[in-house]
């Protein structure tokens, strides 16, 4: 079987634990104006790789996520929307005692035999919740958030692992409003083990102006320590581990 691949990372250190084999899958139907990986969008783009390719680049790793409690992480793009490809990925890596991470938007369209034995084979889910307001969520990515609540909602039903990540960026989340009701939504999760803010940053600036586009977040400007510590207070507050 093969996979759209945008890219992979082989010692990752910021998605999941440990020193991480990142796979980056190519295609993303949210469409976030500050996506880091905007060449990564189009579904039929990007190079087709083999699950035996990866294991081959992934093992030869091995030593690093041993020693440091890391694995692989499927990332994108938006990973799920390559599901079968990834059962077929994260089997030969469980098989080889493994840790696995899936890095997630949860834009699931279709809740399938193959997203549970994918999810069966995960280790830990990073889901991206971006807004839970909808309309601000729309503004932002372009779709609405409904998916993405309702995934949330079936990995607490599954006591799925689960990390929350929460990009904070001025003018769409950095405000305390936006953080409560975030917090408010998954402090009944008993599966949500901590929540990582991520700080914006303008780091994937170059490829949207090398693919021709204009950077719609152009001039905004990375959060503050102050806004950060202020939205960690907000989680701590509802007794939620997190972190940025």
């Amino acid at each position: 079987m093969l996979g759209r691949i945008h890219s992979t990372e082989s010692c990752g250190t910021v998605d999941g634990p440990g020193i991480r084999f990142i796979v980056f899958m190519q295609g993303c139907l949210m469409r976030c104006q500050y996506c880091h990986n905007r060449d990564s969008w189009a579904l039929d783009d990007g190079k087709l790789v083999s699950v035996d390719e990866l294991m081959e680049q992934i093992l030869s790793y091995r030593h690093f996520f041993e020693a440091s409690g890391g694995g692989i992480t499927a990332s994108g793009g938006e990973a799920i929307l390559q599901v079968e490809f990834l059962v077929e990925l994260f089997k030969r890596v469980k098989a080889e005692g493994l840790h696995t991470c899936l890095d997630t938007n949860g834009f699931a369209r279709h809740y399938t035999p193959a997203l549970d034995e994918l999810l069966s084979l995960t280790d830990l889910v990073l889901l991206d919740i971006k807004q839970m307001d909808d309309d601000k969520h729309i503004a932002l990515t372009q779709v609405s958030n409904k998916r993405t609540l309702q995934f949330a909602e079936y990995l607490a039903k599954l006591n799925q692992p689960t990390w929350i990540r929460y990009v904070v960026v001025d003018g769409f989340t950095d405000d305390v409003d936006s953080a409560e009701a975030l917090a408010e939504f998954i402090a009944p999760m008993k599966n949500v083990e901590q929540v990582e803010l991520l700080p914006y940053h303008e780091l994937g600036k170059h490829k949207w102006q090398a693919l021709g586009l204009d950077y719609p977040l152009d001039g905004v400007k990375p959060p503050s320590g102050d806004t950060m510590k202020r939205i960690l207070g907000v989680f701590e507050a509802k007794g939620l581990k997190a972190r940025y």
